[in-house]
Formats: C-alpha cells, sequence, structure tokens
C-alpha cells in the first residue's frame, strides 16, 4: 500500500539525550537533532510497556532474543498495509517493524540491519563466506548458495532472516527462499533474497519520558501557545457557548487541557454510544473529578440495537454507526440545551487524509447546530503525548493495553490485529457482539467463517463487491 504525506514529517533524535525531539535543536543539552525516516504519515507515539513487550516477544520467538533493551525510549510509527504493520523507532532509528498475519493470527518481524546495534540474534541467522560478504554489504546482493556458509537448522523457505559474516557482522536481512535442508543440498540458486531499506542509525542509549519532555520544552510549549490563541480567537468569532468534544481517547484530553487554559471551565460534551470500554467511561469520570469539569452525556444509544436489528453491522463502507450512536443524539443535545454551541475537537491532520484536508474550524452537516474548531490540527501524536506526560493528565489506559486509537470496542474500522486482541483480552464485551453478529449471520445465510474472517466489517451489494472507494 502507498504511503502518504498528511503533513510535514517532524520527528528527530538527539544522540546526546537518547529522546525524540521535535525541533531541530535539544531543549537541554542544545545538540542539533538529526531526522528519523520515518514512512508516511509518520505519526509515531511512544510504545508503553506492553507494546515493548509484544515486540520483545515477536524477535524473541523468531530469533531467539528480546529486540529492545531496558531503559530505551521506543516509538511505533504505524505504516500502510493490508491489515496492521508497526515500524520500531529506538535509538532514533528504525529498528524493524512487526505485521500482523489475520490469516494465521501471529505477528511477522521484518527486521533491519541497523537492529543488531541493539541486539544479537541466536537463530534464523545465515552466514555468508567472506568473499561474498562484499557483495551483500556493499551492493545488496542476494545470497547465493556458493556463498553461503552455514544455515540455522530454523530458518523455513519464507521466514525472515539475519545474514551475517564470519565475525558476526550483520551485513544484511531479508526473506529465505528456501529452507535450511533445501539450501544445504542445493549447488547453486538462491538462499536469501535480500531487502534494500533506507538507511538508518541506531545510537543506544537510555532515557525517560520526562527526559523527552523536557527535550521539547519550547516545541511543546509553543504547539500550547498557539493552539490557546487559536482558541480564544475561534471563540471571539463565533459568541456560542463554547464545549469540548471529549470522547476519553488522548486527543479530547489535551483539547481539554488547551481549552482550559484559554477560556477556563467549559461543559464537556461526551457522546456515550453505549459501546465504549469501561476503561473509557473510567476515564471520563476521572477527568470529571479531576478537573471539575461539567460532563453532559447523551444517553446511550439504544438505537443502534434496533439499527443493527434492520440493517445489520456497521462496516467501513457502511459506518450508519457514527451517525446513529454520537452525531444525531449530539445534534439533539445540543439543540435542547443552547439551540447552538462552539465545540473544540481533537482533530488532528495525521489521522487521516480526510482530516488532513479538512478546514479548521467547520460545521458538520449531520450536527449543523455545532461549529467545530481543531485547536491540536498541525500536531503529531508525540505532541499529543508530551503535552499529556508533562501536564501529568490521566490519560485512559487502554493506551498501555496496545490500543493507539479510542473508540466503540467493536469499531469495524479496526484492523484485525486489534480485533484479534479486543477478542482476546476483552472476551465478556466481544462475546455479546459475536452473539449479535451470529443472529445477523444466520438470518442471511452467510458463510460460515462470516464473524471469524472480518468479513462483517465490509458491506458487499448483490454481485458481491464492497463499496469502498479505491
Amino acid at each position: 500500500m502507498r504511503p502518504s504525506y498528511l503533513g510535514r514529517i517532524l520527528l528527530r533524535w538527539c544522540d546526546r539525550c537518547h529522546t525524540p525531539v521535535l525541533g531541530k535543536t535539544c531543549a537541554v543539552c542544545g545538540s542539533v537533532t538529526r531526522e528519523v525516516p520515518l514512512t508516511p504519515p509518520g505519526d509515531a507515539r511512544p510504545a508503553f510497556p506492553a507494546d515493548i513487550a509484544l515486540v520483545n516477544s515477536i524477535f524473541q520467538e523468531h530469533f531467539g532474543a528480546p529486540l529492545i533493551p531496558d531503559g530505551h525510549l521506543v516509538l511505533l510509527n504505524k505504516v500502510p498495509d493490508t491489515d496492521r504493520m508497526e515500524e520500531i523507532i529506538v535509538g532514533g532509528g528504525i529498528a524493524g517493524s512487526i505485521r500482523y498475519i489475520p490469516g494465521e493470527r501471529r505477528w511477522e518481524p521484518i527486521p533491519r540491519p541497523e537492529a543488531c546495534r541493539i541486539f544479537r540474534p541466536e537463530k534464523r541467522r545465515v552466514i555468508v563466506d567472506d568473499t561474498a560478504v562484499p557483495f551483500i554489504r556493499d551492493q545488496g546482493m542476494s545470497v547465493l548458495r556458493p556463498g553461503l556458509d552455514s544455515i540455522d537448522d530454523e530458518v523455513r523457505k519464507g521466514d525472515e532472516v539475519f545474514v551475517l559474516a564470519k565475525d558476526g557482522e550483520c551485513i544484511g536481512v531479508g526473506r529465505a527462499k528456501v529452507g535450511a535442508g533445501e539450501a544445504r543440498a542445493m549447488q547453486k540458486g538462491q538462499v536469501v533474497r535480500n531487502r534494500k531499506n533506507v538507511l538508518s542509525v541506531i545510537v543506544p542509549g537510555t532515557a525517560t519520558w520526562q527526559d523527552a519532555v523536557r527535550s521539547n520544552a519550547a516545541v511543546i510549549a509553543e504547539a500550547e501557545d498557539e493552539a490557546v490563541r487559536f482558541v480564544k480567537d475561534v471563540a471571539a468569532c463565533y459568541p456560542l457557548q463554547p464545549t469540548i468534544s471529549y470522547s476519553g481517547g488522548k486527543d479530547s484530553l489535551a483539547t481539554l487541557l488547551v481549552v482550559q487554559k484559554a477560556l477556563g471551565n467549559v461543559p464537556l460534551l461526551f457522546a456515550d454510544t453505549g459501546l465504549e470500554f469501561p476503561e473509557t467511561y473510567a476515564n471520563v469520570d476521572e477527568v470529571e473529578r479531576m478537573y471539575h469539569a461539567e460532563v453532559i452525556r447523551t444517553p446511550a444509544a439504544e438505537k443502534f440495537w434496533t439499527t443493527l436489528a434492520r440493517q445489520g453491522p456497521p462496516a467501513v463502507n457502511a459506518r450508519w454507526c457514527c451517525s446513529v450512536c454520537k452525531l444525531l443524539p449530539v445534534a439533539a443535545m445540543i439543540r435542547s440545551t443552547w439551540g447552538e454551541c462552539l465545540s473544540f475537537i481533537g482533530q488532528r491532520r495525521y489521522e487521516s487524509l480526510s482530516r488532513a484536508e479538512s478546514d479548521r474550524v467547520w460545521r458538520n452537516p449531520t450536527v449543523k447546530v455545532q461549529v467545530s474548531a481543531a485547536p491540536l490540527q498541525n500536531w503529531t501524536a508525540l505532541h499529543v503525548w508530551l503535552y499529556i506526560f508533562k501536564e501529568g493528565a490521566p490519560y485512559n489506559r487502554l493506551y498501555e493495553h496496545r490500543l493507539d486509537r479510542i473508540g466503540c470496542f467493536m469499531c469495524p474500522s479496526s484492523d484485525m490485529a486489534l480485533i484479534h486482541m479486543i477478542e482476546a483480552d476483552f472476551a465478556g464485551l466481544w462475546n455479546g457482539w459475536r452473539e449479535h453478529l451470529a443472529v445477523w449471520q444466520k438470518s442471511r445465510d452467510l458463510p460460515g467463517d462470516w464473524i471469524e474472517s472480518g468479513a462483517w466489517r465490509l458491506r458487499e451489494d448483490k454481485h458481491g463487491k464492497d463499496h469502498r472507494h479505491h
């Protein structure tokens, strides 16, 4: 899938402080930072301990050693793929990626040679003869049988492998074209197809996220000042009741912090879909207490279930749920409470093409009584997280459970990696949803794997084609 630029890629790295920096100099040591070659859109976010544990378990299983050393700051960058793929940023470079394979319900590692700056693979290694090293290392050529010195027994056809010189130097990575036994029996032919990557530099070193906050102090202060001015200017232009659309996610939390600094206490609008995680409800309650905020909740949307019975489950290409559960109840609540209002929303350009192309102030055609404004439009996810860490704000604990976005637990726009995680870790929620899907499946005589394959997330026409725009 083709990467798309939604804004400038801002991530840089300070090799002295070992922190990510969103500016050209580090606010702590004054060092000039260097660019991190992210794949667009480049909306990298902090990896929490559970994220790091997942990455390490994948590399441990495949290569016999965990990738990430203790104490290193790690970011994950979601990149375009058929389901989910995450670049792993550590030490200011790309150490590799992890990719989810839904049909096999497993993750596979896609390493880069630079990973050997922070770990040493213990299996799935291909060792080449000294005479082959310059051709593979310097010219990017693949490993051919005449240049093979040895190959680990675990290597199977299709595996990702590290290509090493006899002295242990990593000279490449790639995918095995044959298994270990076949490779040894061959006289000629390709053993590993090497993969060429954009050069990346990894400088190992430990730091904390509070160190990163200090390294970005000037950048975050400037971003906050601009957002506060924007809020004040918009409020002056639209003399309506100001509100904050609060979802329980990181972006709406950062928006709350900015708006309170600009305007003081204003009401929070929480669209209770009835499909939220318990952790989200807990976060709304915590924010209400901590910030003495008035939270105005829409009623839990019972209409979701009546619409489900009539139309079937919402789909990526037929998301009736957003209108039924959020937009229409919010519009009704605004109309009955104030007539009209101004809402500050945690929209950011790096989230999607539609948001990148959106105006910063707009009216949703479904909620015409609401003027929406996006103070964080030009912030990256790292801006948001550093700001939250700096303020000590109470973020939703679901982020510590490997969720990168917060919404309804059964959102059809979720990738299968997330759905399978929710199915395993939030079984109570998921089993209830599966029962509703099974009722629709039976009533429409849908295929046996319609639920397990995730086909329920796509609405097909009578010819069996889905309606997504390609």
